[in-house]
């Protein structure tokens, strides 16, 4: 057989557009300024199509669970705290939408550093040559002795960094999202990995007051989630293993000691790139008995105060209306 025939493109079938199915339409093009150069008037602007679409749902799902009183669980990597994004946080907890936060050990850490001294982020490469690296005495012995004061008195971890900073002059006690929590009610956790976290190099580290005081500090996450049912939203915010690990095994025992409940919530993976385990342990797996995962992908110090406007905008304009 000759291998120079050709296609013959005459005897091609053809349909009418009007029988096709498309995927974008013209009304869902993203408009200009216009005269109303408002937030509301931005966020109505943006193009009704992939992502631009998946942040609004998320607002929505934001705005509602506020509306119907339903959780809005937060969880953090210290990414987000040492990016000054700590403000935010603390006026979303401030009106009532963010009704707990969860945090891995890195984000107390900045957050410590920040509210006591004013300043974190050390250059590891540069501390990591000659041994120093994480040897900061102040935050590791003021931290280690606020978790073995916390494991005596039955305290969270969050619960005994928020009073340990209570109890000491601060540079910047507005700034911190685990004092502001304990100020306003707000739930505030800390789930430590051995070995993971600077403060475990230091000489006052007990694993015992870690291990005792994070632990409590899950157990309470795991009552918390079981606010999510028919409506909550889970939110990981730049957290790629602890924070998504953490969260699937809460998220178990909410449903074992709640007859498989809670179902039927928006979780939402907000992180610079993506990763297995938020994909799976918060955009898919708990949602696959009802409810809806979401993945967005931005940088930090962009898409989360993006975020807080655009729920606040929606709660203003709903209350307006």
């Amino acid at each position: 057989m000759s291998g120079s025939g050709e296609a013959d493109l005459a005897a091609v079938r053809t349909i009418p557009i009007a029988r096709r199915p498309n995927k974008v339409r013209a009304e869902e093009f993203a408009s200009p300024p216009g005269s109303d150069r408002s937030f509301g008037a931005f966020l109505r602007a943006l193009p009704d199509v992939l992502v631009a679409r998946d942040f609004l749902a998320v607002v929505d799902a934001i705005a509602s669970a506020y509306a119907r009183k339903r959780g809005v669980v937060v969880m953090v990597g210290g990414h987000v705290v040492k990016t000054g994004l700590a403000p935010l946080l603390i006026d979303l907890m401030s009106r009532g939408v963010i009704t707990h936060l969860a945090m891995n050990g890195s984000a107390a850490i900045h957050d410590y550093e920040i509210a006591r001294f004013g300043g974190t982020s050390e250059d590891v490469a540069a501390g990591l040559k000659d041994g120093t690296f994480g040897m900061a005495e102040e935050t590791g012995r003021e931290l280690n002795e606020a978790f073995v004061a916390g494991m005596k008195a039955g305290q969270g971890m969050g619960e005994a960094a928020a009073i340990a900073l209570e109890q000491r002059q601060l540079a910047h006690p507005e700034l911190s999202v685990l004092l502001n929590a304990r100020r306003l009610g707000v739930p505030a956790t800390v789930h430590a990995a051995l070995g993971a976290e600077i403060i475990h190099q230091h000489p006052a580290a007990s694993g015992a007051a870690i291990g005792d005081t994070s632990h409590r500090d899950f157990r309470r996450l795991a009552h918390s989630v079981a606010r999510l049912d028919d409506g909550g939203v889970v939110l990981n915010v730049g957290s790629a293993v602890i924070m998504p690990e953490v969260f699937l095994k809460a998220l178990t025992i909410a449903r074992n000691l709640n007859g498989g409940k809670p179902t039927g919530f928006t979780t939402c993976d907000l992180d610079m790139q993506r990763h297995y385990r938020p994909r799976m342990n918060v955009v898919q797996r708990p949602t696959l008995h009802g409810g809806k995962g979401f993945e967005i992908t931005g940088h930090h110090e962009i898409m989360v105060p993006l975020l807080v406007w655009s729920v606040i905008s929606k709660i203003e304009l709903s209350a307006g209306g």
